[in-house]
């Protein structure tokens, strides 16, 4: 009984799931959830990321005549960026994986065809994210928003 008591104590860290991990970046990335899944609350990537949510705020209300694509900017920028991490996360070998975030765990990561999936879907969501921001951007730099 105090062995088992003395290693609950001792223990600093849980199995860190991969999947999981990349779900969080598909999911919720833009505030940085699975930075703060990853790494605790010591993380400034993690930080940063729910920082764009403060910013935006101060955008919308300084300049309210601003264009909503314009004021949720830095929140875009810190998804595109979430869906880069989560893509960088999922492609991790499990073995790197458990050097990186389980190495005082004996149970070695299995990665599942879910992994695959919601890779699948990061890359469809990230390149259909870029795409609009670019042809949103050009539409309002260039023609003041006439198509939309």
């Amino acid at each position: 009984q105090y062995d088992l008591l003395t290693r609950l104590l001792t223990m600093n860290s849980f199995q860190k799931n991969k999947t999981f991990a990349t779900l969080l970046a598909f999911l919720v990335g833009a505030i940085g959830a699975h930075r703060f899944y990853l790494y605790g609350r010591k993380d400034l990537g993690a930080w940063l990321h729910l920082a764009s949510l403060p910013v935006c705020g101060a955008i919308m209300t300084l300049w309210p005549n601003l264009p909503f694509f314009f004021a949720i900017m830095p929140l875009t920028l810190s998804a595109l960026i979430a869906l880069i991490e989560g893509l960088v996360l999922g492609l991790t070998p499990d073995e790197q994986w458990d050097a990186l975030h389980n190495p005082d765990t004996s149970r070695p990561s299995h990665s599942s065809w879910l992994l695959a999936i919601l890779l699948v879907l990061i890359v469809g969501a990230g390149a259909t994210g870029l795409i609009a921001v670019i042809a949103r951007s050009f539409d309002l730099l260039f023609t003041g928003g006439a198509y939309g």
